[in-house]
């Protein structure tokens, strides 16, 4: 079995070359190759997709977590679904979900056929078609985690590039003033703090460098991003996406 995770990723191991080609090597899942692909695919994809089960189905999480491995035995390992994955007919990760939800539809149906009287709750099968005919596009719980992941990747390549021994105060910088105040709410600090700190000769030498860290992070961030577009016109899409996804409020 392939094991669930409670939570985003963590994994050190960088994100594939290329979103689809991974996507196109987890489908010759017989191989080596295709299955250390596979293992990889699905922990990027599950902390989202356990997400929108908890969150927007409104399944209890140790239940979700069966659901889920059910999931992945049945149509990724078994039936093998990735194979019937096309980028020209869009986002992976909304393939993904959509056979999901059709799976997790069919399971209980199945409990609710077989229990006429349950021991225990079963979730109203109406009612939770209900929820994923209203959940489209792809919810906003899997969306936000899907973003949190990629812009995770961002600033992992981002932190590696810059702090090569040359550059580490370009890093500091950015995550001092951009990056800190975001996640943890700290002010920023001044030009001149930040001179200070990382020993500059003045504060337009801090500011500079946070024109350089940011740069670099717009090239990271549209890197990134394009891993998952199928084109170059997707990815200004998909860029788009992500800034009003960080822009709604959290759920």
């Amino acid at each position: 079995m392939i094991p669930i995770m409670s939570g985003p990723s963590s994994r050190s191991s960088p994100f594939p070359t290329t979103r689809w080609s991974l996507v196109g090597r987890a489908a010759t899942r017989c191989t080596e190759n295709g299955k250390l692909a596979l293992g990889e695919l699905v922990q990027v994809y599950l902390p989202a997709l356990k997400a929108h089960l908890t969150t927007v189905l409104r399944v209890k999480p140790h239940r979700a977590d069966d659901l889920l491995q059910g999931f992945l035995a049945d149509k990724v390992l078994q039936q093998n679904i990735i194979a019937l994955a096309d980028r020209g007919r869009g986002k992976f990760r909304t393939f993904l979900l959509t056979a999901l939800e059709r799976f997790v539809v069919d399971e209980f149906r199945r409990e609710t056929t077989k229990s006429r009287a349950p021991s225990k709750p079963v979730l109203d099968v109406d009612e939770l078609a209900d929820s994923i005919s209203g959940s489209r596009p792809a919810s906003a719980a899997f969306d936000r985690i899907w973003a949190t992941e990629a812009l995770g990747e961002v600033m992992r390549r981002m932190r590696d590039e810059l702090c090569d021994g040359t550059r580490d105060h370009v890093w500091g910088i950015f995550e001092a003033r951009m990056l800190l105040p975001i996640t943890d709410g700290t002010p920023p600090p001044s030009h001149e703090e930040l001179a200070e700190r990382f020993t500059l000769p003045s504060a337009s030498h801090a500011s500079n460098a946070l024109g350089s860290a940011k740069r670099v992070f717009r090239r990271v961030f549209r890197g990134v991003v394009a891993e998952y577009a199928a084109d170059e016109s997707e990815v200004d899409s998909e860029i788009r996406e992500l800034w009003e996804i960080f822009s709604s409020p959290a759920a």
